[in-house]
């Protein structure tokens, strides 16, 4: 399978792409343009971006097509050796999981405009991208050639962005031996010695946690752009942020740290340690599944406590965190009717959007609380020998690894053997039922000495730690595994 993709005019915001289909077989074909995307649970319907779209064979002559679904054309390919589709894409979305084109630089997610066809989306793909000479491009993809690359299959593909352009500026690092690229477009406004230290950190402590790193490289692709904005997205061999504004200091650099953080650690948590609902995906419909609690609520938890971990975050950093998914979860969904497993199905209806008053519970928020929840009880009943950190690699070996994907009820069965015993209330009351968590939030957070409460202004977290609390305390937040 071959794309070739230009953009004869970038002031226009199209990109001109020829996909050709070697050896067709058969008096008819059909091609599918995927309905939605990797990392967001929801129909984004991209061909409404396609303007033109036509055919031809081998000979330069034109086939016969027609459009059978809102995204999906069947084309008469009797007697063709090659097959040809053109059509033109309006790239002009700016966010992490769009594409973009103007005359400064590319940027492109082949998820939202590349077609595959029915029965082949297992085959190699190759890319050419017919940009100027001067660009330079970013993407986790292998370049076989100047401006050709390589995928294994149309699944790898659409899982890999890429930015190009004159103006890309790159750092890079090295841990436990796998190379990452820290790559960004838009403007480099930070300090880059103390960026790579920061960010080789965190990378250390989360290889060191799951034991390996799935990948042989990582790139962080970052378009930096000069009003708010905050959106990231993780892929196979590395992650699309989009972040702003760009004169907003230190804030700014807070908010690439736990984006940063957070998406990495998605390079085992959705990207392998997969739910098997999404294996293989299903880019035509919905593809429901009850676990994004998992998937999103860890990587959340996970996000800034590795920070912490690695010590990039202070005590006061962490909790700070800490206390914005307390106020966001409590003051907008503490009552929520639906559950976390109820939510996570629901992802596809209205998961993205603010819904109806205490309807709907976050999947990132309060997942990150019951993830939290979960940790702290382990480490209590074990004296911090097991951890959250030992429910994910038991994860990662029986699933990820072997890339073979999990059901809820396999989650449970791994937290519980960790645990040693069965926890039905941590999954009648935090995860499949709307039990408020106040209660169970507060008994694990006793642990450590801390403790949610409401003042006149919402959501406090509230230290109330004697010395044995500190001592826990510090335990958790320096992931320490105490010996047997």
């Amino acid at each position: 399978m071959h794309y070739l993709i230009s953009a004869p005019h970038p002031e226009s915001h199209f990109l001109e792409i020829q996909y050709t289909i070697p050896g067709p077989g058969g008096d008819y074909l059909e091609v599918q343009l995927p309905a939605w995307r990797p990392g967001r649970y929801e129909l984004q319907n991209f061909a409404k971006n396609i303007r033109t779209f036509s055919a031809k064979d081998h000979k330069g002559n034109s086939i016969s097509l027609h459009k059978i679904t809102k995204d999906r054309w069947k084309l008469r390919t009797a007697g063709c050796e090659t097959v040809t589709i053109t059509y033109s894409y309006y790239a002009n979305q700016q966010n992490a999981g769009s594409s973009y084109l103007d005359t400064s630089f590319c940027y492109l997610n082949f998820i939202n405009f590349c077609l595959y066809t029915e029965g082949r989306i297992d085959e190699p793909c190759t890319i050419d991208l017919d940009l100027p000479d001067h660009y330079q491009v970013a993407c986790g993809l292998p370049q076989t050639a100047p401006r050709r690359l390589s995928a294994r299959d149309f699944y790898q593909l659409v899982d890999s962005p890429l930015l190009a352009s004159p103006q890309l500026q790159k750092l890079s690092y090295v841990s436990h031996g796998i190379p990452f690229n820290v790559w960004f477009q838009g403007g480099l406004p930070f300090d880059g010695k103390k960026l790579v230290r920061d960010f080789k950190a965190f990378t250390d402590v989360q290889i060191a946690a799951m034991g390996e790193f799935p990948e042989k490289d990582y790139h962080f692709l970052n378009l930096i752009l000069p009003t708010p904005y905050y959106h990231g997205v993780e892929h196979q061999n590395s992650t699309m942020i989009v972040l702003g504004p760009l004169d907003e200091g230190e804030n700014l650099y807070t908010d690439l740290l736990g984006v940063s953080s957070h998406e990495l650690f998605h390079a085992w948590n959705i990207i392998k340690i997969r739910p098997k609902e999404l294996l293989p995906y299903d880019f035509t419909r919905e593809n429901y599944f009850t676990t994004c609690f998992v998937a999103e609520g860890c990587t959340t938890y996970y996000g800034d406590l590795f920070l912490r971990r690695s010590g990039v975050f202070d005590d006061a950093a962490y909790l700070k965190e800490l206390h914005v998914y307390l106020k966001r979860h409590f003051e907008q969904a503490g009552q929520a009717a639906l559950s976390l497993t109820e939510s996570s199905f629901d992802l596809w209806l209205d998961g993205y959007e603010a819904g109806i008053p205490q309807r709907k519970v976050s999947v990132y928020q309060k997942g990150a609380l019951v993830a939290l929840i979960l940790d702290l009880y382990l480490r209590k009943i074990s004296n911090h020998r097991k951890s959250l950190d030992t429910v994910m690699r038991a994860m990662w070996e029986e699933f990820g690894k072997p890339f073979v994907g999990y059901h809820y009820e396999d989650y449970v069965r791994v937290a519980e053997t960790v645990a040693g015993h069965e926890i039905p209330w941590y999954w009648q009351e935090c995860i499949t039922g709307a039990t408020p968590l106040e209660h169970r939030l507060n008994e694990a957070l006793a642990f450590v000495g801390l403790q949610m409460a409401w003042d006149q202004n919402g959501v406090d977290l509230r230290d109330t730690a004697g010395a044995t609390e500190r001592t826990e305390r510090e335990k958790w937040l320096r992931g320490v595994r105490c010996e047997v």
